[in-house]
């Protein structure tokens, strides 16, 4: 007799990771905050400063766009989650088998559709969070993602909501799969370096935090890319200043170093 608990049904699969994804994004949308005011700081021209923005906006402007983030988590976490555990056991009905190499295409597959169904609330996380950092007279002032929503579509069109689409997915999926190609594998390395048993909490805590920092550094470029091309604006000239992954990388670069892709790190690690 299997002593294997049976797989949760998919919408409870859904259910249960988006109330997750909620109640952690909670905690972090601060962090998230911070990340996107960092990173898009040399747009406004004004340089970021913690201290300063609490001092003179106050504790809550960090908690701008939480309704956004959680919507944005109630389709993220969900889908990522559900969907992966849907395309794994689909796969092994094709494969006979679940391994390593299943579990980084799923994973990777996984977060991938669901950056690209979230993209919408992903824009008016960045656009209402860093909205009050932006002079006076160029602030979108959402009243709130709904609103922002019916305006978005209204102002600039649907398509806008998918303006950063594809460094989103692209981050997605890298962290899909640095996430189980470096947590497996770090939790056996630290187990036989350290002496640590194997999924022990010391065991878990290390090796998660040290797979964070692996594909936070990796993926932080496709982060500050996405988090530009969704908060922009058109020229002068009519045109957007950033057009696509490599265009914005390329720019961002040129102008402000290639540190300029790193700017709010440690919050969004």
């Amino acid at each position: 007799m299997s002593s294997t608990p049976p797989s949760l049904p998919p919408h409870i699969s859904f259910l249960t990771a988006s109330l997750g994804g909620i109640g952690g994004w909670c905690v972090v949308h601060p962090f998230n905050s911070i990340a996107v005011r960092s990173s898009l700081a040399s747009t406004s021209g004004t340089p970021f400063n913690l201290s300063s923005v609490i001092k003179s906006e106050g504790l809550g402007t960090l908690y701008k766009g939480l309704d956004a983030g959680c919507y944005r988590q109630l389709v993220y976490a969900g889908a990522r989650f559900g969907l992966y555990e849907d395309f794994r056991d689909r796969l092994h009905v094709i494969r006979g088998k679940t391994d390593f190499g299943s579990r980084l295409i799923t994973g990777g597959a996984a977060g991938g559709c669901a950056a690209y169904l979230s993209c919408p609330m992903e824009v008016c996380v960045v656009r209402m969070s860093n909205d009050a950092s932006l002079p006076l007279n160029e602030r979108r002032n959402y009243k709130g993602v709904f609103d922002a929503f019916k305006r978005v579509t209204k102002e600039e069109g649907v398509t806008t909501f998918w303006r950063g689409s594809t460094p989103f997915v692209q981050r997605a999926v890298m962290v899909g799969c640095f996430q189980v190609a470096t947590y497996d594998e770090l939790k056996n390395t630290y187990a036989r370096l350290l002496g640590q048993v194997k999924n022990s909490l010391p065991n878990v805590f290390v090796s998660a935090m040290t797979s964070g920092l692996i594909y936070s550094a990796v993926t932080m470029p496709l982060e500050a890319t996405k988090n530009r091309m969704a908060g922009q604006k058109p020229g002068k000239d009519g045109k957007l200043p950033y057009t696509g992954t490599m265009q914005t990388i390329a720019k961002v670069t040129k102008t402000e170093g290639f540190g300029g892709l790193y700017k709010g790190y440690g919050a969004y690690y």
